[in-house]
């Protein structure tokens, strides 16, 4: 086992993208079933490659010349599907730490397990923040019995990352396959923010139908940020460019979600909105690089 340590250049980087997945592990290993593989994927249209291991995003993204936070998302209790393991995703990044990121995540509905797992995802492999998905994970970030995690998390010093809004995964299904929108609502994550101002909340993808919400909890709160990914920025709703653009243009992240969406294309699209110039290095690296403890 190496400790993952970044050893990213930022001079040669042009961008950071801050929500990237982890698909499929050495093994073969799929980080969803097939079900909802197919789904998200239908979802999003999606062309490029649909399960891209810890190498296969470590090239792309040397190629590109661009930095990625990579991660998978342990839904085990609520899907009953074996996750990708976190151990293994940073102690591959960190034979790429000159382009990856590697977060961790974990399930927590294990309780005092994921919170002994945090820690030593931190201390013993070196990942440098969480991804929780409340609705996969089906789990609602604002219940007390997950206050334990979070305060783990908050001494830990890394970011959390949620997801917020619509959800692919799922989409078009019979029920959604059971996964509960409403516990991706930012507001949700209102309370944890204001309980633990040491603890970098960033919300993921445009929060469709609560951007309002997101938006009014990146103003008032200074631990909270918002990543741009999940979405081909000519669909991001016109409050969520009018504040990128403006009043959050130091808050929000350039993400892509791939390999739902590709990071040239988020950018190509980006660039059309017309977006100040001096905004637009702080949401593609600066704002990032900040929050990541880069700099």
């Amino acid at each position: 086992m190496t400790t993952y340590r970044p050893d990213i250049d930022l001079d040669t980087v042009i961008a950071i993208d801050v929500h990237v997945h982890v698909e499929q592990d050495h093994h073969g290993h799929l980080s969803l079933d097939q079900e909802l593989m197919d789904a998200s994927a239908a979802y999003f249209k999606a062309s490029d490659n649909r399960t891209p291991t810890v190498a296969d995003l470590a090239s792309r993204y040397r190629a590109a010349k661009m930095a990625a936070v990579i991660f998978t998302v342990d839904a085990g209790t609520a899907t009953g599907h074996p996750p990708l393991s976190s151990e293994d995703i940073a102690d591959e990044a960190a034979q790429h730490a000159d382009v990856l990121i590697p977060f961790g995540s974990v399930d927590p509905h294990r309780g005092a397990e994921a919170v002994t797992e945090a820690r030593r995802l931190v201390t013993e492999h070196g990942v440098r923040g969480f991804k929780f998905h409340p609705s996969l994970q089906a789990f609602s970030p604002d219940d007390p019995q997950w206050r334990p995690l979070w305060a783990e998390i908050e001494q830990l010093g890394v970011p959390t990352l949620f997801h917020t809004g619509q959800n692919g995964i799922g989409a078009g299904l019979p029920g959604g396959r059971g996964i509960k929108l409403r516990y991706s609502n930012p507001l949700l994550l209102d309370d944890v923010a204001a309980d633990f101002p040491g603890m970098t909340v960033i919300l993921a993808h445009p929060s469709v139908p609560w951007q309002a919400e997101a938006i009014s909890m990146a103003v008032h709160k200074s631990n909270v940020f918002i990543d741009l990914s999940g979405w081909s920025p000519k669909y991001f709703p016109a409050e969520l460019v009018k504040a990128a653009g403006g009043m959050l243009r130091h808050k929000v992240l350039f993400g892509s979600d791939y390999p739902l969406i590709a990071p040239e294309r988020w950018i190509r699209d980006f660039s059309d909105l017309g977006l100040r110039e001096d905004a637009l290095p702080g949401i593609l690296k600066d704002n990032a690089a900040r929050v990541l403890g880069l700099v």
